[in-house]
Order: C-alpha cells, then structure tokens, then sequence
C-alpha cells in the first residue's frame, strides 16, 4: 500500500433513508480506501448499499437520505462538511460519475457535442472553439470512430456503446481524480465492454486517476480491479486484493457469489449453479446480528445473537465472520458437491419442433423531404436477412452476437411480434403466417416469450393469480373458476409459495417476477419457449436460480428452448447449440461445448476472447480486440458482411463475393471463406500457444 494519503478515504460511513418518517438504515460504519491510479470494485446483490455509497461520495442522496455519521475525505477535503454551493466546485471537474444507463444521463435535446463543450466552458474555462476542438480530442480519445459525425449527431442517432463512450469522454474531460463508475457496461455486449474496460486501464495507467467501480459483474471486478470489496446489507463483510479475494474468499457470501456464476465451458448436465437461498432483508429489518446468517448455510448459535465485527484475516485481508478461520484452513466452505442432474433428453427420431427457412424481415424507412424531391427510393433495414435454423425437441438453442445483430428481430418473427418479410417458419406440423394477427389461438399456445425485464411484463394492477389466470382463459378457454384453479400449481412449478398469488408485483422481487413472467408462459404447456435476455437485469445469484429453473422445466416438460443472451457463459451452460449472428445472418452454428473450445468463425473467436472471466489470472487472450462497431444493417457491407472489422480478411474474395456454408465432419456450420482446414488449424496453434 503506497505511503501517500488516498485519494478517497471513507471512515466509519453510516447512511440512512426516510420512509414515512423513520430513519432506516442502508449503509453502516463503512470504511474504504482508494488510492491514487487505483480500481477499488464494490459488489454485492441489489439492495446491498453499493450505489448509495457511490452517491454518499459525492454528497448527492437526496432530500430523502443523509449521512448520519461518518467521514469521506475526498483529497484531504471534508465532503460531510462542504455546502451545496462548494459541491459544485469538486462535482464533475474533480470528481465524475459515468452512471449505468446512458440515455437517461444524456441530453436528447442537445447534439453530443455541445454537451461535451458545455462542460469545458464550465470547469475549464475555454471558449466555444476551444471547447468543441477539445471535445473531438475526448472523442478520439475514448476511440469512438468518427468522431466529426458523433460530435454534430444527437444521442438516438448513435449506438449505445458509442452513448457510453461519449458519457466516458464527458467524465474524462475535466480530468478528475475520481471516477466513479455505476454498472456502466451492464447493457453492453461482450465487445463494447472489452473497449470500455481497455480504455479505463489505460487512462487510470497514464493519469493515476482513482476509479469506484460499482457492478454486480465478478468478471468485471476481476479483469479491471486491483480490490474489491462486497457490500451486504449495506456492511462491508469482506475487502481484500482481487486475486486474494477472487481464490480464497473467507465469507461464505462472497463464495455464494462466486459459486452462483457459471463460468465458460460449465454445463448444465455436469453441475448445477449454486444459487444463494432467500434474499437481503428490507431497510427496516436488519438487526444488530450477523445480517448474513438467516441465508448462511455456515451459521451458528453466535451469529444470530451479536454481530461480528470486522477483522484482518491475512495482511490486508478483512473479513466480518465469526467462522473465517475455519473457512481459511478448509474446514468448512458453503462450496456443495452438484447433485445429479436428469439429463436433457434427445429429440426422438429426429423430431424438429422449429424450422426456418431462409427467413428474411426487413423495414421500410420514411424518405425524407428530400429523397422524395430527389425521387429516391426509400431505405431498407434488413435485420435478418435469411435465416436457416433447425431446433430440436428438448433442446436449447442459444442466440448470441453484438446489439444490432438482429438476435431479438429474429426472435420476435418466430412469435409473430414482428412480421416476416419472407421465408418460411414452421412450428412442429404448422406453417406460422407472418403476423401475430393471423395465427389462431391453438398456435399461440405452442410459443411462448419471457422478456428481458419482467417489470416490463407484468400488469402492475393485476395480482399475480389473476395474470397467472389470463393465459388458461384467454388460450385454453377455461372459464375463471377453472382458471384460478391452476394458480397454485403454476407457483408450485416455478418455486413459489401459494400465498404470493394475492400478492402484486411491486411486492416482489426482481428475480421473484421473473418466475412468475416463466410461470405464465408455461401455463399452456408451449412446444416453444422464447428467452430474451432474461437474467441481464438480475444479480448472479438470482441468476442461478432461473438458469436452474429453466433447465427443471425443460427436463419435465421435454419443451424447446431459444435463449438470447449477450452473458456467453450463461448460454455455454444452458445451450445445446450456439448460434452467433452477425448483421442479420448466422455466421457459424455449431455444438455448443465444441464452439466453446475451438471457435471456427474469426467472430466467434472474438466474441469469446472478449469474455471476462472470474479468474483474476487467467491467461490473457491471444486474440486482438474487435474493432469498430457493427455496420449499418441499411447499407451492410458487401461479400461477406464481416470483412471490414475481420482480422483475417483475404481480400477481395471477401469485399466482392458472398461466402459459402462450409460443415465439419460433426455437422457444425460455418459461413467464411476461409478454408476448414485452416480455420482448424488456427484454432489448434491458439490451443497450444
């Protein structure tokens, strides 16, 4: 630990909420240090205080929390004791914040550069001209390609990593000491985050900026981070160096955590993800106890009656657990021997439950005042621009590829969202029309769809019996009485106590809705069942639990499963069969333990070198960084749609003319002009390398 003072430094830190005129406490007697060109990760479950550390930083809680007690010294500076007008001195020139999503912290009114700009002529004092050339410096600086047309666009007519990339310039511009980072790469795919993460690990490199990285993503903390430390019911229970935390936790939370994430190469018929049981207690019920123990497989007579403080377990190594010490010597651990899973059957004979057929949607856009005086004709987006996939009975198709691949496109022609343009989709014996509007009630209850945020899903006026009921009436013409009759079995199926069907959804959980949105869309039994990014929004440990739960469900009711994903290790574990898309077309399809090991696709491969891993030291990939963002899907590239961002171009070959499917002695497919042999072989010279 270096002798200069940090430059954060939080002692004893209390925070409270008002509700309905009590006090509650979220965050108690933290202390943090975070040094000059430091990475300090703060994780834990939602709910667990991380952002209300992050804003207690910055002395932005609201009218409705306050510090109680507790100091934050920011560069010797007393943020308790600054007055508002002082904090808009240090807010955004010393210290910034980069928030989670970038829509709602940027000016839609505004063009990017002009926001930019504002800054500089606030804390930096440079005029306009000065303030808009700086602000294209910052756009090159965060490598946004470019950067004259993002600085004249407004923020819808850019990508979201590119939004992230701009709200990064932003932070970065009035060189802070402190960057505090809130879950900013939670919505993006695997190669924007690995952007992202390389820019911030060079710019705390070059300008020793100290960096709070609130996430929930282990991965994350483990690619970047120097520490960590987990947050849980808002008490710091455990705060050690990554690589020291990461193989040898001492709290049983923290190995929950790590146990709860699946990781490249697991699959679901060799282990079972260890969810943590329960979930953090509200506000107003955390006791002067072990806040842990109710949910501690671990916990004894004394963590239910006094609360164990924090202690030095190993150098700087702090952990708040009575049984530390038997953890550290490997006498107990809360790590559990997998039960054996029933194995995913096989489709029998051969029997396909979805096929599609070059299948094509494709959007018209409104011409311009001045492509109609021009007599231009209008624009087409193709988002999926023929797809030919095969799914079996009881299998899983995982769907992956970056933001604008067309994944969820494709997903909704197949449940009739969006209405194919042409091509064929066939659902068991039944030819599906193109819209939701002509498909008859039989053939809706043979699809179903879980959409990524079940707060989305929900009607938040209806209890969760009466949308439980919605789809045995409404599909399966059951009358109400009957109806209501199925509700308790539907919560039993998805691990739901009986009670919660007078319950409404803002009573329940993130991951507890999302069981019920499941729970509704097996109602009628479907042959097809649609996933949608549906644990994105969820912390790892809840994530387990519905990963686990869709793999129940698909061992007793034989059903079909589409998962979309961009989390690649979630679809490692769950897929039979991978999927990678790109630009509207299927660029490899392939086993999914095989395209795990040995990717034949250069996309593939760095989709899957993009992959943080929870292994602090893992090797680092010897696949270079994606470039550049996915093309226009109005005006794609010609030949092959990857050529312009492939590190293996040939040339022309792949500028000028279309590839062609090529297949392996496994029945695996790829779409590249690259010889077999030699995508092969490149793929055993990484192996070895």
């Amino acid at each position: 630990m270096s002798d200069s003072p940090p430059v954060l430094d939080i002692t004893s830190l209390t925070v409270a909420y008002e509700n309905e005129d009590v006090w509650q406490t979220a965050v108690r007697d933290l202390d943090l240090r975070i040094e000059a060109g430091q990475t300090y990760g703060l994780v834990g479950e939602s709910g667990s205080g991380k952002t209300t550390v992050a804003l207690a930083v910055m002395r932005y809680l609201g009218s409705s929390g306050r510090i109680v007690s507790g100091s934050i010294l920011f560069n010797g500076l007393d943020m308790v004791a600054l007055k508002e007008e002082e904090l808009r001195g240090v807010w955004g020139k010393e210290i910034a914040l980069v928030p989670q999503n970038p829509q709602s912290a940027l000016n839609p009114s505004m063009r990017v550069g002009e926001q930019i700009a504002e800054i500089l002529r606030r804390h930096a004092g440079l005029d306009r001209r000065e303030a808009m050339a700086r602000a294209e410096e910052l756009l090159c600086m965060v490598r946004v390609p470019d950067p004259q047309r993002v600085l004249h666009s407004y923020t819808h007519q850019i990508s979201g990593g590119m939004q992230q990339r701009v709200l990064i310039a932003m932070a970065l511009s009035t060189e802070p000491a402190l960057l505090i980072l809130d879950e900013p790469t939670t919505g993006l795919d695997v190669t924007t985050q690995a952007a992202i993460l390389d820019l911030f690990r060079e710019i705390t490199a070059e300008r020793q900026t100290a960096v709070l990285y609130v996430t929930h993503n282990l991965g994350v903390v483990s690619a970047l981070c120097d520490r960590v430390a987990v947050l849980y019911a808002g008490e710091l229970v455990e705060d050690a160096r990554v690589g020291e935390l990461f193989h040898f936790p001492y709290h049983p939370y923290t190995e929950g955590l790590l146990d709860s994430i699946p990781q490249i190469g697991q699959k679901k018929t060799e282990a079972i993800l260890h969810a943590i049981p329960g979930q953090i207690p509200p506000l107003g019920e955390r006791l002067e106890v072990c806040v842990f123990a109710p949910r501690c497989a671990l916990a004894i007579e004394e963590c239910s009656t006094q609360r164990p403080d924090l202690e030095t377990a190993a150098s700087d190594h702090q952990v708040r657990c009575y049984r530390w010490r038997e953890i550290s010597r490997g006498e107990i651990t809360t790590h559990q021997s997998a039960p054996d899973l029933i194995p995913v059957q096989s489709p029998g004979d051969g029997e396909t439950v979805l096929l599609t057929e070059d299948l094509k949607v494709y959007y018209g856009l409104r011409r311009s005042l001045t492509e109609m005086l021009r007599r231009q004709p209008g624009r087409v987006v193709k988002a999926v621009d023929g797809v030919d996939l095969t799914l079996g009975k009881a299998r899983t198709l995982g769907i992956v590829g970056e933001s604008g691949s067309g994944k969820t496109t494709l997903a909704r022609a197949v449940v009739g969202l969006a209405e194919k343009t042409d091509g064929e989709i066939q659902l068991l014996d039944m030819q599906l029309p193109a819209g939701l509007s002509s498909r008859t009630l039989d053939t809706l209850r043979h699809v179903q769809y879980v959409f990524q945020n079940p707060d989305d899903a929900l009607n938040p006026h209806m209890t969760i019996g009466q949308t439980l009921q919605r789809p045995f009436i409404s599909l399966l013409g059951m009358s109400s009485k009957e109806a209501a009759g199925q509700v308790s079995e539907m919560l039993r199926i998805v691990r739901l106590p009986k009670s919660y069907a007078d319950r409404y959804p803002n009573q329940l959980s993130g991951g507890e809705k999302q069981r019920v949105a499941i729970a509704r869309a097996f109602a009628t039994s479907p042959d097809l069942l649609i996933a949608d990014e549906p644990v994105s929004a969820l912390d790892v440990s809840v994530q387990a639990s519905i990963l686990n739960l869709l793999n129940d469900l698909q061992n007793e009711t034989r059903n079909s499963l589409i998962l979309i994903s961009h989390d690649l290790a979630v679809v490692g574990y769950l897929a039979d069969q991978v999927a990678v898309m790109y630009l509207g077309q299927i660029m490899e399809i392939s086993d999914a333990a095989r395209i795990f090991e040995a990717p034949m696709h250069p996309y593939t491969e760095a989709l899957l070198a993009a992959i943080p891993t929870i292994d602090p030291d893992s090797a680092v990939s010897h696949q270079e960084p994606l470039q550049g963002d996915v093309p226009s899907q109005i005006d794609p590239p010609s030949g092959c749609p990857f050529h312009p961002r492939c590190p293996r171009d040939l040339g022309d070959i792949c500028r000028t003319e279309e590839p062609v499917w090529q297949e392996n002695e496994f029945g695996d497919r790829i779409y590249c002009h690259i010889p077999l042999g030699e995508l092969q072989s490149v793929q055993q010279m990484l192996k070895e390398a």
